[in-house]
């Protein structure tokens, strides 16, 4: 496919990136194929997440199309970039057509950016992930490529203000070994490996990074951080949702 939208986007990026003084580490880049469909299956800490991965498949030169949620495509600006770049918009209510849409751009041997946790971890640990990326790699008989982000949380991610004053820290994006999951075998099982494979990825990143992690607010309780575990994570969210459903039930009260 053509590809007129990407170059631009991508010099914007780098000059962002530059301004901001970022200290890139990129590891295990040959992972990725030089032609080819694959899945790169992507931990979610922070909102430049799809960026500076995709900056990190540069080197190999392909470009990554990333899956990301409807919202972003239905943007007056962030839209038409979004399809210009061929990345694939996901209806949350209705998953589908994104499948579809995915498993076609793999066929023609694109490669596809997925968040299997699918939505940012604020504990900046391994959440819940969904089966979508497995399920893909079934389908299009694709390898999944393990990818691991640390960094870009200092920079902007859910909860917090953003800093994009020039602070250089250091990014760290990592690509696992490219592994197989055949037709056939248990998705659950293969989810289980693939989650497997990020969570060493991801404490070897961690092991590795140049900055101290003890008393931070974007490090992990588990690193010695301050931010919130994975279970007081759930118990927020599931208030959230309480509360949003007692919210609608008066709602539909008042339109009665």
């Amino acid at each position: 496919m053509a590809d007129l939208v990407y170059p631009p986007v991508v010099v914007v990026i780098k000059t962002f990136w530059k301004y901001l003084g970022l200290k890139f580490d990129f590891e295990g880049v040959e992972n990725i194929p030089r032609e080819g469909g694959a899945i790169l299956a992507i931990n979610h800490i922070g909102y430049l997440d799809f960026a500076l991965t995709g900056t990190a498949a540069l080197p190999v030169k392909r470009y990554v199309r990333f899956m990301a949620k409807k919202e972003i495509f239905d943007h007056k600006i962030a839209g038409p970039l979004m399809r210009g770049m061929h990345h694939i918009s996901v209806d949350r209510s209705s998953g589908s057509a994104s499948f579809v849409a995915a498993l076609r751009a793999l066929r023609h041997g694109e490669i596809v950016g997925i968040f299997p946790e699918g939505t940012i971890s604020r504990s900046f640990e391994l959440a819940e992930m969904k089966t979508g990326a497995v399920r893909l790699a079934m389908g299009a008989h694709v390898p999944i490529i393990p990818a691991i982000v640390w960094g870009s949380q200092r920079i902007i991610t859910k909860k917090r203000k953003p800093d994009f004053k020039r602070n250089k820290f250091p990014i760290t994006v990592a690509f696992g070994e490219p592994f197989i999951v055949t037709k056939g075998e248990d998705v659950d099982a293969a989810e289980a490996e693939l989650k497997s494979r990020m969570q060493k990825l991801l404490t070897k990143v961690q092991a590795q990074y140049p900055d101290s992690h003890a008393g931070q607010w974007w490090a992990p309780a588990s690193l010695g951080g301050s931010a919130p575990t994975l279970e007081q994570v759930n118990i927020e969210f599931a208030e959230y949702l309480k509360q949003k459903e007692l919210k609608q039930q008066m709602k539909n009260k008042e339109n009665k």
